[in-house]
């Protein structure tokens, strides 16, 4: 950016190095893509000759690679490195800084702990900036009264909090990490700084210990209620899914007594917790967005929003100036209507089993768009112009003004106008008629609303700036589980397909950079990937098996291309990760997660999206669960891989690893067969893909464990260790095509199984594909979240069929089997009702019978009977699990029961014991009394 005379940006843009030698890599490797495609072209095997349907297939997945790869050079092509310039902005704008309203959002207390969403809250509210310009709101999408009473102690340890931070020059401004990250020896050498710690901690202990002990009551105490009025907001007919508007200021910052220990004003402080009725669409985190912002702009209505995750911290307490400097830059902040800084994680393993793929993403991909006009807009960790949120349009000229204003109606507002004015723009029914959603706000309709939001954006002329600072802004909480991370990157690809395929197509708007339509096109295309990569996995080992070739022979010089692409391609995405922070073994790790997701995820998504654009089914929200027991915790940070749950994106993986090892263990054993010169042949007209093979089950080593080896809870259930071999014995005796069919059905098989935590009402849906299956279902009440409460009353399971009618009901149940065969296909409603006071946890196991044989006539005599044994087979085999997953379940209730009961015995006992002795030491000395009293009166 080239300076005026006398003029000192804010923001520096510098290009990255070596753009000029990566081009010509492209160049090489992109001729070598195109060779490929030729030799493909040119030597498909003629009609009637083997391979030919393989061969024709795979010139297909590779025109898609060729082309995908061609997408992702936008993401390459012209990385762009941003500085900014904080002194200089604190010269020349110090005290005309805008307003900041910061967005924390969190949907349920259960899998977002209320202690996790309170440290990014406290950090948020200790940024390094004027405290009368900063308001945080917490969005409780859960309407969860533990949250709200979480934030009312947080908002009295801030008192505490943010004064500390302030004097120590605290990073990061987290309690709970930076208690972790301090360094003992360095405090201890300095008296003042110990003793403030030592305070600090014991009151953030003593906060942590009410919070802790609320979240495992359930509920709140009556002695707390009486204290706070906020409290009265709450009522026995509230539900999570069906409730008023809860708001409140828990802290005011006109208020003259909202002030810290040092006599500082604190940060104004909401709580918000919108309308929901099950009558109308609550639009998950993109309604809740929508409702800070009305809420906000009618509180403080601040210039920039921040929006973060619950669970994304503030790791940097200079980030609002860092962003600032790009919105308030003299020549170029005019043009920027939001500034997106990177998701970072501070619970990677050293090899970063799950996730590596960000590493890319954040430090290379990102850099690339910016210098596109513009990265995404990703969700959390984002910095926007309230106005261009609101729909604003860029025109080329007008420069709008981010200076400092106060809001005339909020001084002259008391705090309960203010509160009630805001609660009708929280009001379910809102937005009706309005354009939220569509032209104003956060846009709907989109798995991935907030790239979508991001897109609309741009459209309207705006740039949006990347920052990436060597002090990360905010760290969060990576999936530590493979199911989390699969069902994340669902949602991901299902919503980049969504905003490719919908009337807001990125490459058809003439309003963004050809290097944008590039990079949206590039995510919008994830879940496409899916049917090649399938087809590469599946069809080349199918004819390694067969003995038949699919690729050029060694000594072919058509050789050279394929190798180069090879070759070139991984060294570069190895020193690529190296290059961004990573290790080699990541690096593997994010082989395995490109293909696994790849091959799960993506099927998923790229179907939910078809039957989603067909009006067959809604886009849903789901919440990545931020918690885990201490087992699975424990293998994660060995970095053992966690499957443990029964899932259809875990059946096509364990079936894709057994085939290919199936595959290669058959041609071996044929190999071997043929003597030396024999194995010479055969490695010269099949050496790609016996590479292509083996790479296939090195990646797969941890599924073969989690099937075969392991025995702890993250192994997989042997159900789909079953499905597997089956998949493997089918190989034996059908074609290829009847193999990906049957793995692919297997992988559909209607089998369900959750445990959940239920308050009062909790239902789910199961798709029954065919009249007349059968619906095998059962239930446990494991626990109930209570210290001194033990009923033998349960909950009450309500199943309605498709149109709504009654199959069955159960009252009162503390755990159930039952069956039943379906009159009409279709959704299956399973409704569960808690009518006690407290949480209840039930394990609940759903599995539907169908045999896919059992009504065709065979028309093959040695190959249909077959098949329907297998498939009986199976669900013998599965009904046994199932009677054995209800005993496990039993079996944990009563242990539970046995253990509280235990317990409940020892304390009556020890209370029984202390009153026998209180008893006694009373008669001991009543006695002594009454025989010093008649001592004294015989002496007398």
């Amino acid at each position: 950016m080239g300076n005026k005379e006398g003029y000192s940006p804010l923001l520096e843009t510098k290009r990255g190095k070596g753009r000029v030698l990566y081009r010509l890599f492209a160049a090489s490797l992109f001729a070598a893509i195109c060779l490929v495609w030729v030799y493909r072209a040119s030597h498909i095997p003629k009609p009637g000759e083997d391979g030919r349907f393989g061969w024709i297939g795979l010139l297909g997945a590779e025109l898609w690679f060729g082309f995908y790869w061609i997408l992702t050079q936008s993401c390459r092509w012209n990385l762009t490195y941003r500085q900014t310039f904080k002194d200089r902005l604190s010269q020349r704008f110090e005290n005309e800084l805008p307003g900041v309203d910061i967005f924390v959002t969190t949907a349920d207390p259960i899998i977002e702990p209320p202690m996790m969403v309170m440290n990014t809250v406290l950090s948020v509210m200790a940024y390094d900036y004027p405290t009368e310009k900063l308001s945080v709101y917490l969005s409780d999408d859960g309407g969860s009264e533990l949250t709200y009473y979480a934030l009312l102690e947080a908002a009295e340890f801030a008192k505490q909090w943010i004064p500390y931070c302030k004097k120590y020059s605290v990073e990061p401004r987290s309690p709970s990490a930076y208690f972790v990250s301090i360094d003992s020896d360095a405090v201890d050498r300095d008296d003042n700084k110990a003793n403030d710690l030592a305070v600090i901690k014991k009151s953030y202990k003593d906060m942590e210990t009410k919070v802790e002990n609320a979240v495992k009551l359930g509920y709140i105490s009556d002695e707390v209620r009486s204290q706070q009025k906020g409290f009265s907001q709450w009522d026995s007919h509230s539900s999570k899914r069906d409730h008023d508007t809860y708001l409140q200021v828990v802290i005011d910052g006109r208020d003259p007594n909202a002030i810290d220990v040092e006599g500082i004003a604190l940060p104004t402080l909401v709580y918000l917790a919108r309308e929901k009725r099950p009558q109308y669409h609550h639009n998950y985190k993109a309604g809740s967005m929508n409702a800070l912002i009305r809420v906000s702009s009618n509180i403080s209505n601040g210039k920039v929003i921040l929006n973060v995750d619950c669970d994304m911290y503030s790791n940097n307490s200079m980030a609002i100036r860092d962003a600032l400097c790009c919105l308030m830059d003299e020549e170029k902040g005019h043009e920027v209507a939001f500034v997106q800084f990177p998701q970072k994680f501070e619970n990677l393993t050293k090899n970063e089993l799950y996730i590596a793929f960000m590493r890319t993403i954040s430090e290379v991909e990102m850099h690339a768009l910016d210098g596109f006009t513009g990265p995404f807009y990703v969700g959390s960790g984002c910095f926007h112009r309230r106005d261009t949120l609101c729909g604003r349009k860029f025109t080329k000229g007008s420069k709008s003004d981010l200076k400092w204003e106060i809001s005339r109606k909020r001084e002259e507002a008391t705090i309960h106008e203010l509160e009630e004015d805001s609660k009708a723009l929280a009001n379910c029914s809102y937005e009706q008629n309005t354009e939220w959603g569509k032209e104003v706000g956060v846009k709907y309709g989109c798995a991935i609303e907030d790239v979508f939001t991001g897109l609309s954006i741009q459209c309207r002329g705006w740039k949006s700036v990347y920052l990436n600072p060597t002090r990360k802004a905010f760290l969060g909480v990576a999936p530590t589980t493979l199911l989390q991370m699969l069902v994340q990157q669902k949602r991901w690809s299902e919503g980049g397909l969504q905003i490719l395929l919908s009337k807001n197509n990125p490459v058809l708007s003439d309003q963004i950079s050809f290097g944008q339509k590039l990079g949206y096109a590039y995510v919008g295309s994830w879940s496409i990937n899916f049917l090649p990569t399938l087809y590469y996995t599946v069809i080349p080992s199918l004819y390694l098996l067969k003995g038949i070739s699919l690729f050029p022979r060694v000594s072919s010089p058509w050789i050279i291309p394929f190798a180069y692409v090879i070759i070139a391609k991984y060294t570069v995405s190895l020193l690529e990760f190296l290059w961004a922070g990573g290790s080699a073994l990541g690096w593997w790790n994010d082989q395995r997660m490109w293909l696994y997701k790849r091959s799960s995820s993506y099927i998923f998504s790229f179907i939910d999206t078809m039957l989603y654009l067909l009006g067959y089914s809604d886009s849903a929200f789901v919440i990545t669960a931020k918690t885990s027991d201490e087992d699975e915790s424990q293998r994660y940070e060995k970095e053992i891989m966690e499957f443990g749950a029964s899932s259809p994106l875990f059946t096509v993986l364990a079936t894709l690893a057994v085939l290919n090892l199936y595959c290669f263990a058959g041609f071996v054993k044929e190999a071997i067969s043929l003597g030396s010169q024999g194995i010479a042949e055969v490695y010269d007209t099949m050496a790609l893909q016996i590479l292509l093979c083996g790479i296939l089950i090195l990646i797969n080593l941890p599924l073969y464990q989690a099937l075969y080896i392991r025995k702890d809870k993250g192994k997989l259930p042997s159900s789909i260790a079953l499905k597997s071999m089956a998949v493997g014995m089918q190989i034996g005796f059908s074609s290829c095509a009847a193999v990906i069919l049957l793995a692919f059905l297997l992988s559909l098989q209607g089998a369900f199984s959750i445990r959940f935590v239920i308050d009062r009402d909790e239902c789910f849906s199961h798709n029954v594909l065919y009249e007349g299956d059968t619906v095998h279902l059962s239930f446990v009440v494991i626990k109930v979240d209570a210290s001194w409460h033990y009923t033998q009353d349960g909950v009450d399971l309500m199943v309605k069929g498709p149109s709504g009618e009654q199959i069955h009901e159960f009252r009162d149940k503390t755990s159930e089997k039952y069956e039943f065969v379906t009159r009409h296909k279709g959704i299956h409603q399973f409704c569960f009702t808690n009518k006690s006071p407290y949480h209840e946890t039930i394990d609940f196991d759903i599995h539907v019978s169908h045999f896919t044989y059992y009504d065709q006539h065979a028309k093959d005599e040695h190959f249909n009977p077959l098949l329907e044994q297998i498939s009986k087979l199976e669900e013998a085999l599965y009904n046994i699990q199932f009677e054995q997953h209800w005993l496990e379940a039993q079996t944990e209730r009563q242990a539970i029961v046995n253990e509280a009961m235990s317990r409940r015995a020892i304390h009556k006992a020890f209370f029984e014991s202390a009153g026998l002795v209180g008893a006694s030491v009373l008669q001991v000395y009543l006695l002594r009394r009454l025989f010093e009293r008649k001592l004294g009166m015989s002496r007398v």
